[in-house]
């Protein structure tokens, strides 16, 4: 393990620090971007659909490292079908995020396949993710989890950031969220250089030991 790391180490280049991305404030909420919105699907209840584009900060937290992941965007639609509450998702967007101290490599979140972003008492939604590790020395296929084997975040109120109203017209909010009892496996398809990605990374690291935390601005339009 000592020369498989060394070897990595010397054959990667030095690792470029990650500046913090800025929060954006109440008297001054992102742009949002419906463009991605799905339409109401068949059958909907004509007047109960709308859309929701989420702008969130993100830091993910394996162990004692933090990963900074930017800015991450989310939509979907939801309203009623014959009475009962429905949802589809539309799409997220994540930009490669730099990794302190792994010699350049980078971290980009994927949707899994999975939402619920119907909250109660117990969270406020779930989603399966993946995240793809890029590097010139990785392969393509590089992943913590898969498309068929996600990452399954359930969000709670994070305390810290509770809800806050920023406008009412448009509706748009603001809130933060916390996953404090995701899991996180072994790399995937990482070829060779395995089990360095897994050594720098801290993987795999078990529910309880890492936290997932977005502070995340909502705007609302009608569909």
């Amino acid at each position: 393990m000592r020369r498989l790391l060394a070897a990595a180490a010397a054959a990667l280049s030095a690792a470029a620090l990650l500046a913090l991305p800025g929060h954006a404030s109440a008297a001054s909420s992102p742009d949002f971007d419906f463009s991605a919105c799905p339409a109401p699907p068949a059958g909907a209840d004509p007047g109960t659909w709308r859309c929701e584009a989420f702008v969130s900060q993100g830091l993910l937290t394996i162990g004692d490292r933090e990963i900074q992941l930017g800015e991450i965007r989310l939509t979907f639609s939801e309203g009623k079908i014959g009475g009962k509450y429905a949802q589809v998702f539309g799409e997220l967007r994540h930009a490669p995020a730099r990794i302190k101290d792994t010699f350049g490599a980078s971290l980009q979140l994927k949707y899994g396949g999975y939402s619920d972003f119907l909250s109660n008492a117990e969270r406020r939604g779930e989603l399966d993710l993946y995240a793809v590790l890029r590097h010139p020395l990785l392969p393509k296929g590089c992943t913590i989890g898969t498309l068929d084997a996600p990452l399954h975040s359930v969000v709670k109120d994070d305390p810290a950031v509770p809800l806050e109203v920023i406008s009412q017209n448009p509706k748009t909010v603001k809130f933060g969220v916390v996953d404090s009892q995701l899991a996180l496996p072994r790399t995937t398809g990482c070829g060779p250089l395995s089990p360095v990605a897994d050594h720098l990374l801290g993987l795999p690291s078990e529910s309880g030991k890492n936290t997932f935390k977005q502070v995340t601005y909502v705007q609302f339009k009608a569909l």
